[in-house]
C-alpha cells in the first residue's frame, strides 16, 4: 500500500470498517491560509463507483462481503454498504486502493482490470488531487451465464 510521509504522526486518522475492510484518513494539503483532509471513506466512495462504471464488473468484494452485504438488505431499514470489496490507504499526498472483484463471464479479465484501474487512478486524482500509487485489483470470482445473482427477498 502507499508509503505514509513523516507527516503521519500528526495525521487525523480515521477508520471506518466495511465488510471486514478497514480505511485510514490524512492531510493531503496544508497552506498558509489552512489544512485540507481529505477522508479515506471519500477515496473509497471514488474509487467504488468508478470501478461499477466499468462495463464487465458483476460485483465487487469477495463472497463473505456479498453474503454479509446480502443479509443487510433483508434487514429493514438497513442498507448494504456501498464500499464492500475496497480498502483504501490515504497519506498526505497519495492513496492506495486494493479492490476484490467478480467479472462477468467472457470479459478479458487483463482488459477489464487495466480499465478498472485506469477509471479509479483517473476518478481519485481528478476529484481529490491525491497522486494513487497503486491499485491492485483481486479476481475473486466469475460470473457464468445463467448463474446470475438473484436479489435477496427483503423481510417484510
Amino acid at each position: 500500500m502507499a508509503e505514509q510521509g513523516e507527516g503521519t504522526s500528526k495525521k487525523q486518522a480515521e477508520t471506518t470498517e466495511a465488510a471486514g475492510w478497514t480505511t485510514t484518513a490524512g492531510q493531503v494539503a496544508e497552506t498558509g491560509q489552512g489544512r485540507t483532509t481529505i477522508g479515506a471513506v471519500v477515496v473509497q466512495k471514488i474509487a467504488v463507483t468508478a470501478t461499477r462504471e466499468v462495463p464487465g464488473v458483476a460485483a465487487l468484494g469477495g463472497g463473505m462481503a456479498r453474503a454479509f452485504g446480502a443479509l443487510r438488505e433483508r434487514i429493514p431499514g438497513a442498507s448494504a454498504a456501498q464500499t464492500s470489496g475496497a480498502n483504501v490507504e490515504v497519506g498526505e499526498k497519495q492513496a492506495a486502493i486494493d479492490l476484490q472483484i467478480t467479472v462477468d463471464y467472457g470479459v478479458s479479465v487483463v482488459e477489464l482490470t487495466r480499465a478498472v484501474r485506469r477509471n479509479i487512478i483517473t476518478a481519485v486524482e481528478r476529484m481529490t488531487g491525491l497522486q494513487v500509487v497503486e491499485v491492485n485489483i483481486e479476481v475473486t470470482d466469475i460470473l457464468l451465464p445463467g448463474e446470475e445473482e438473484a436479489a435477496p427477498a427483503r423481510v417484510e
